[in-house]
Parts: structure tokens; sequence; C-alpha cells
């Protein structure tokens, strides 16, 4: 396993994160295919094996049962000063006027109960889920900052909004004298990369570690078009995603698909290695549900594409509608 800095920070991270939004009480979700706690344990436990530190996931994650069967796995396999835990907040958690957001009031809540699901005293990343239209940045960061003071975070980021509205958090941090976001996790892949006309270069200006999520794309670059799984087939934000530029996407799949037949590899350190090979990406987040999915994805480390590979890949994309900012 190779271990990076999170952006500017003194934050040692493998460059596989595993991200947990396929662990936790299917009934309590919206994805049917996620993974019950006994076959989630195995999974982390094969990833602490396997050399990666860095754990992802989000309050709302199977309703906060995600956060409970990774804080119990990490309990129970791990030293905790050596893994790094990430979650997040916005979406709703309860009913009423206050169950979601980035209002003070509901950042102060989330955290608490966050802490008490993972089953420690502070969280080493705690990110904005998505942006608060209805909530002002300042009230948001401050909190922020208040969190990370009381000793309950040490670190914040933040995931999937438009570039001015990073921008201007992190100027209303800096002019107040608080805590800056150090990580964007973002929407990234070859099949996606919107990110790089503006989220991306202002990353690499300000020193802000990427962690890109869905960085196969659902599954998508790592299996011909007549191929599915459960996942592909009962997943709706994937298709979302996904469906509308299927037919453009198709012939990068197929590029992908033709360099790992050349090199003798998969598909999966293809299209990895090449999201691996982007700066500023520090750790892309890897959804994985099976130990043979981290497998693959930690041997994408071996794999350098040559110049000539990336612009082969790069080459066919056309631009697609913007998804997961709004």
């Amino acid at each position: 396993m190779e271990y990076v800095k999170l952006g500017n920070t003194g934050l040692d991270v493998s460059r596989i994160c595993l991200g947990c939004m396929g662990f936790g009480d299917a009934s309590r979700w919206t994805h049917p295919w996620v993974q019950n706690e006994e076959q989630s344990r195995e999974v982390i436990k094969k990833a602490l094996e396997l050399g990666i530190n860095f754990f992802d996931t989000a309050n709302v994650y199977s309703a906060g049962t995600s956060e409970e069967y990774v804080g119990r796995a990490l309990r129970d396999f791990a030293n905790r000063d050596e893994v790094v835990i990430a979650t997040k907040v916005h979406f709703r958690m309860h009913e009423g006027p206050n169950g979601a957001g980035l209002s003070r009031k509901a950042i102060l809540s989330e955290i608490d109960k966050s802490l008490k699901r993972l089953e420690t005293d502070y969280v080493d990343v705690y990110q904005i889920h998505r942006w608060d239209y209805n909530t002002p940045i300042e009230e948001t960061m401050e909190a922020l900052h208040d969190v990370v003071k009381a000793g309950k975070v040490r670190y914040i980021g933040a995931s999937a909004m438009f570039a001015w509205q990073f921008l201007k958090a992190l100027h209303v941090a800096e002019n107040n004298g608080w805590t800056r976001f150090v990580s964007m996790q973002n929407h990234y892949n070859l099949i996606y990369r919107e990110e790089e006309r503006e989220m991306i270069p202002l990353c690499k200006a300000e020193g802000i570690g990427v962690i890109p999520y869905s960085p196969l794309a659902s599954g998508r670059l790592t299996r011909g078009g007549t191929e599915a799984s459960h996942r592909s087939e009962t997943d709706k934000v994937q298709k979302s995603k996904y469906d509308a530029f299927a037919e453009a996407d198709r012939l990068i799949v197929e590029k992908v698909a033709a360099i790992a037949e050349q090199r003798g590899v998969s598909r999966v350190q293809v299209a990895l290695s090449w999201l691996l090979q982007k700066e500023p990406v520090t750790a892309p987040i890897i959804g994985a549900t099976k130990e043979s999915h981290l497998e693959s994805a930690v041997s994408a480390l071996e794999v350098k594409l040559t110049p000539e590979e990336i612009a082969s890949l790069e080459e066919p994309y056309v631009p697609h509608r913007v998804v997961g900012a709004l």
C-alpha cells in the first residue's frame, strides 16, 4: 500500500479509500444491494489487511447503520490511532424542520450522533455532504470550526458542489480565521470529467486533496455493455448519473477494455490507474462490497499508464450534464 498526505495536511492516508455506503441495514436504505453487518466486517477486515487505513461513510447511509457497522468493525480489528475515519452531514436524518441541512443546530447535533454510532471520540475528516442553499455559509463554517476546536473533529472536508461555492466557503473561513476545508469528495471518473473544468484546478491551486467518489462509474467502466450486476439492475442513482450518455461513454469503456487486454490486467486496474495519475487526486473512494473488489483496486497501484494510453482513454470524451453538485 502507498500512503500520501491529504492535501496540505500532515495526515497520512492510503491511496485507496474504502467507501462504506454499501454497508448497512437494507431495510433502512433505498439500495437493496447493501451488505449486512457480517458481510461488511469481512470487507473492512480485508481492507485493513491490504493496508487501507482510510474509511469513508456518512450519517445518512442506511439511516446510520453504516456508521454503526464501520465503528464496531474498526473497534474490533484496528488501532484507532492508525485509521482515518471520514463521515458526512447534510441529508435528512429525522422528520421535522431541523432534521437536515447544515445549520449550527444540525451540525452540533449530528456530530454527536455520528460519534456515538462510530464508537469513537473524534472523526478524522468531517465533510459537508452537499451545499445547503438555506443556511448562510458563515453559519456552517463557524459551526464546523467549533466542532474542530471542541476536539470532536480533526479536519473538515466538502463534497459535490460547484467550484464557486467551494471557493466562497474557503474565503469565508480564511477571512474569519476559521478552519478551512482540506479535501473535496467529488464525482470524477473516466466517463464523467466535468470536474476538470473548474473544481480540479481550484483544488490544485489551493492545496486541497481530492478523494473522488464513483471512480469506476458504479461499475460501468469495468463491465461490457451486456454484463450486469445486482447493483446495476437496482441502483436508480447510478442510472440517473450515467444512462443519458451511455452511448457516447461506450467508446471510452471499449478503450479501457482494449488497454486491459493488451496489458494483461483488469479493467479496474486501468480505470483506477488513470484516476490515480491525475493531480491532485489523493485517494479514490472504492465502494467495495466484496473482498475481491478491494484486491482489484489495490492492484491498480502497480499499473502506470503511458502518456499515449492516457490520451487514448481521454480522446473520446464529450461534455456531460453536470451530475452531483446540485
